[in-house]
């Protein structure tokens, strides 16, 4: 799929068969994480994949969405905001801005594998932590179900270029 068709046909999908994920597609996705770049090279980020059963339903109870129980797997984003580059000035870790940049080409590199993901980060992150056992200063800063799409996602609208973009 071209880039350009994957960046603008991805939508946040929140209905997933069952059928599980590929090992080769998420292998793929899983470099592509790993090719995401990061402040002065530091990689404060991790990906992990929870298959497990029994990790799903402590992840459910710590993040109660439907669609984290269709899924087949979960992707967490982890950060750890001690191995972050700090701004000068401030001593304002940036993992936040590494992790989005890594979660980004997981969730392009999904659709490119024709897998439907969604975005999550409105969940209470120390009992994310704690069901999953996520060892400090390691954290989960975001997570996305992982499978098929249950249906084609619907149209959606966005603003007119000319009120995102502007040339000074």
């Amino acid at each position: 799929m071209d880039f350009y068709d994957v960046v603008n046909y991805r939508r946040s999908i929140r209905s997933y068969k069952k059928d599980p994920v590929p090992d080769d597609a998420l292998e793929r996705i899983a470099k592509a994480a790993s090719a995401a770049p990061s402040a002065c090279n530091r990689q404060p980020v991790k990906l992990v994949a929870v298959k497990s059963p029994d990790k799903l339903a402590r992840l459910y109870q710590a993040c109660p969405m439907k669609f984290i129980a269709e899924a087949p797997m979960v992707l967490l984003a982890l950060g750890n905001p001690k191995q972050a580059w700090q701004r000068p000035g401030d001593d304002h870790s940036i993992v936040e801005v590494d992790l989005g940049i890594m979660f980004e080409h997981v969730i392009l590199a999904a659709e490119a594998e024709g897998l439907a993901t969604c975005w999550v980060c409105a969940y209470t992150r120390a009992n994310v932590d704690a069901a999953l056992e996520i060892p400090a200063p390691w954290t989960v800063l975001a997570l996305s179900p992982l499978g098929y799409a249950n249906a084609d996602p619907l149209p959606f609208n966005r603003k007119p270029l000319a009120e995102t973009f502007e040339i000074i």
